[in-house]
């Protein structure tokens, strides 16, 4: 199965924060694209695996993904092994992505700069002909990867203006009342302190950076290469 996007997060919710805006309006020309979560976010402060599970594919389909998965891994179990490479390699060669999206490997979280680590080392094993993943697949090498920021706000190397896709994913986030709502019987955590309301303004102050409304930040270890698009990068 070939799909256009391939993003990977340790936790559902992560990929929405990121980079919600930029998967949205990327769907809605036309492009497929699949989210892999690595662990079920079972040592979450607030919410439940089995409640998290229906959140995020209701946050999916807010965002026209094709399939959502869930590699079960461990929530703070995202260690380098052997093991856990060849997992997401294994979803690597499954899906055949074009580009592939993972948590810039600077955040609050352990977690999220793990599965930065892990991806890319999976992106390099998954090319190689000879190293047999846990499905036995074949090789496969993504034109790029690409680090989407979660809690950090750091300078980007590239921007995506999601002005006219910002509303969905608002509305993809809180499709999470579990992580972003306050229950009566829940923990204070700041994701429930105003945290969508940050995002806004992040969001918003990459955007005034980059000439729009709204935009999303991405980090890349390699150069960016423009030809055609050239004249269009710009306003």
């Amino acid at each position: 199965m070939k799909t256009d996007i391939l993003c990977f997060g340790a936790h559902s919710d992560d990929v929405e924060l990121g980079m919600g805006g930029t998967l949205a309006k990327y769907t809605k020309l036309g492009k497929t694209a699949v989210i892999c979560d690595l662990t079920e976010a079972e040592l979450s402060s607030n919410g439940t695996p089995e409640n998290r599970k229906m959140e995020a594919e209701r946050a999916a389909k807010c965002l026209g993904v094709s399939e959502r998965i869930n590699l079960n891994m461990g929530d703070r179990n995202l260690f380098i092994t052997p093991e856990n490479i060849a997992k997401v390699a294994a979803v690597i060669r499954r899906f055949q992505p074009r580009l592939i999206f993972a948590p810039y490997h600077i955040d609050r979280h352990p977690d999220h700069g793990r599965v930065s680590e892990l991806v890319f080392e999976a992106v390099f094993s998954a090319g190689i002909r000879k190293y047999v993943d846990q499905d036995n697949q074949e090789p496969h090498k993504p034109a790029a990867v690409y680090e989407y920021m979660i809690n950090s706000f750091h300078r980007p190397d590239f921007c995506i203006d999601i002005s006219d896709s910002f509303d969905r994913k608002i509305e993809a986030l809180k499709c999470y009342q579990s992580q972003f709502e306050r229950s009566s019987d829940g923990v204070i955590t700041p994701l429930t302190e105003g945290y969508l309301e940050a995002i806004e303004g992040r969001e918003r102050a990459f955007g005034r950076d980059a000439g729009v409304l709204f935009a999303e930040a991405f980090k890349t270890k390699k150069p960016l290469i423009l030809d055609a698009d050239l004249f269009g990068v710009s306003k």
